[in-house]
């Protein structure tokens, strides 16, 4: 039985965030495989995560910067190492080159955290793009643990894009692999079942928060105006008080928090409402809605590499007006809402197949595997990176351990 180990940056939350979603993803494909899966992090346990242990993978406490997880990976001798987000390779790489060298070395980037952090900046000072990208340190070391993997896992077509155009990554290390799906319901509630809008995303996600604070501030008293018999329903896991204290029942602007069944409010709601002012990925929530059958109004972000050539399920709007008047055209035009409700489930078939990419990703890891001495000498910019890395990290790590002890 082939090994895998998983280290993740948190326990994995599906039914709170798409990066929980994406890390079952991986898992159940590993595990078709006949893999024995352990998952280690140094994150603490949460209410909400996933139950590993039913699913027959092996979870496991680490410390960063100590030398029991040397011993640990030289027992499990794992042939795959699956790095969740570049934080983790950063922190656990270079002992992964030292005590297992022959071990395939994937990254799941989750999203850009750089492409995502630029934008944030950019939304607050207006910069350039092109500048404050190749010039922000985040760029540089999410790039760096790039080059230091055999395989890094891009979500966004969009993404493959900027690292090979304008980082110039070679795009053998690179693979595309979105958020897929099986199937697509098509028993979805009808438009005369549904009513209300709804917002949905985890709010330790800082774009689900900035979001929100679009809606409140500047959509919804536009367009609760011009739809006066509809709600606003906000969900996400984790609220703090600053976004509960955004709930106006009086103007129909209602929290909810967590979502138990985050299907069902989906389901229940007419249009979902996403205005992500920046951001990085795919969008787990429009993809979520449109497996519901729920059309949605969004941004250029928010759409940013789901869709591909294909018409929205819904409308990309940037500018605050054209949103509310797009928003409220979508939700009283029941033949419009019937036509982009449908458009949602060709988009997820023809783009998120699941069969489609797990047979793209197999061949992938079985090609990598027979030919891994070739593929990093392809790669020797990775090669010399990983050596950098393993000399300057080991002391900084010995040092960090040595203050440790005598504390």
């Amino acid at each position: 039985m082939s090994r895998l180990l998983i280290i993740g940056y948190v326990w994995p939350e599906p039914n709170s965030s798409a990066a929980g979603a994406r890390m079952m993803q991986l898992i159940k494909f590993f595990r078709e495989r006949n893999y024995k899966i352990t998952y280690a992090t140094s994150a603490r346990r949460s209410e909400n995560m996933a139950d590993l242990e039913a699913l027959g993978v092996t979870s496991l406490e680490i410390q960063p910067n100590n030398d029991e997880f040397d011993v640990i990976v030289q027992e499990l001798d794992p042939q795959i190492v699956l790095f969740d987000r570049f934080m983790m390779e950063e922190q656990f790489g270079w002992r992964i080159d030292k005590f297992c060298p022959d071990a395939l070395k994937i990254l799941d980037t989750e999203d850009l955290h750089s492409l995502r952090k630029v934008r944030e900046t950019i939304l607050k000072s207006g910069q350039e793009f092109d500048d404050l990208y190749l010039d922000a340190d985040i760029t540089k070391r999410e790039a760096a643990a790039i080059y230091r993997c055999d395989i890094s896992l891009i979500i966004s077509e969009f993404e493959m894009n900027l690292l090979v155009e304008k980082l110039k990554i070679p795009e053998h290390i690179l693979f595309y692999l979105p958020f897929t799906l099986e199937t697509v319901s098509s028993e979805n509630n009808s438009y005369t079942e549904r009513r209300d809008f709804i917002s949905i995303g985890n709010f330790l996600h800082e774009p689900n928060w900035r979001a929100v604070l679009n809606l409140k501030e500047n959509i919804w008293p536009l367009l609760r105006k011009i739809v006066p018999d509809a709600r606003l329903h906000i969900y996400g896991a984790y609220p703090s008080q600053k976004v509960w204290n955004l709930e106006n029942k009086a103007e129909r602007f209602l929290v909810h928090g967590r979502a138990e069944n985050a299907q069902k409010v989906m389901s229940d709601a007419r249009v979902c409402l996403a205005p992500i002012q920046f951001g990085a990925g795919l969008k787990g929530k429009l993809a979520e809605a449109m497996a519901c059958g729920t059309p949605s109004v969004t941004t250029s972000i928010g759409s940013e590499g789901m869709a591909g050539d294909l018409e929205w399920n819904g409308y990309i709007e940037d500018d605050i007006t054209q949103f509310v008047e797009s928003a409220k055209i979508l939700y009283t035009n029941e033949q419009l809402w019937n036509k982009k409700s449908e458009q949602g489930s060709k988009i997820l078939k023809e783009r998120f197949d699941q069969d489609f990419h797990q047979a793209r990703f197999d061949r992938k890891l079985s090609m990598t595997l027979k030919q891994l001495p070739q593929h990093r000498k392809e790669n020797f910019t990775g090669l010399m990176m990983k050596h950098h890395l393993q000399r300057s990290t080991y002391f900084m790590s010995r040092f960090i351990q040595i203050k440790n002890s005598i504390n």
